[in-house]
């Protein structure tokens, strides 16, 4: 059984809905980052950055990165239709993708969120937040021109990448802005919504 430090609405989201798309069992122990307590000494004395997703593998071993955690994932359960397997020409566009949503955007969210850790005077952390957004926006508009979705965003069958874009787009700035630059892929990511797993664990972390 894998071990899933995480937290609500946080980028653990993705590795649950794997686990449950794969049918994989785990246990999930709930960690707010950053609020002192027992649960986040555990999650530090693994992870010293504090982040979750912090995943421990039956073995012990411990594992970070979201990407990581999930190819791994994904290897166990090579019939899995949530990625292309290897050898398919999908393969490449999947993992470019897949890798540019942690790379690109992802970082956006570390530096907006705590803005102070970068700059200290309070107009230049309202002015970094901003300039967060904006490149959040043009980076699903990157995603917008570089894909071309179907029923979801790789074509007819539902992948990971459907589920990090599910999660993400309800960040910030929130699903109706990045509709205003990337309808198609928001529109595949809807329908990817209805599938029961996504629709339940999306529910639980965000309430929709």
């Amino acid at each position: 059984m894998l071990t899933i430090h995480g937290y609500k609405g946080w980028g653990s989201v993705v590795i649950e809905t794997a686990c449950e798309l794969l049918g994989e069992t785990y246990e999930l122990k709930e960690v707010e980052p950053g609020k002192p307590g027992p649960a986040l000494d555990a999650l530090l004395a693994l992870n010293p950055l504090g982040q979750v997703p912090t995943v421990v593998l039956p073995d012990g071993t411990i594992m970070t990165e979201s990407v990581a955690i999930l190819l791994w994932l994904l290897e166990r359960h090579p019939q899995s239709t949530l990625a292309p397997p290897p050898g398919d020409p999908r393969r490449p566009v999947f993992l470019r993708w897949l890798v540019f949503f942690v790379a690109s955007i992802y970082p956006m969210y570390t530096v907006g969120d705590y803005p102070d850790r970068w700059v200290k005077d309070e107009a230049a952390q309202k002015e970094l937040k901003e300039a967060t957004v904006q490149r959040t926006l043009e980076c699903w508009r990157t995603i917008e021109r570089g894909l071309e979705p179907g029923t979801y965003l790789l074509g007819d069958t539902m992948t990971m990448l459907d589920v990090y874009a599910a999660m993400m787009s309800r960040w910030r700035p929130g699903r109706e802005k990045i509709r205003a630059v990337a309808p198609r892929c928001i529109a595949a990511v809807e329908r990817a919504e209805a599938h029961p797993v996504l629709a339940r664990i999306l529910s639980v972390h965000f309430g929709t």
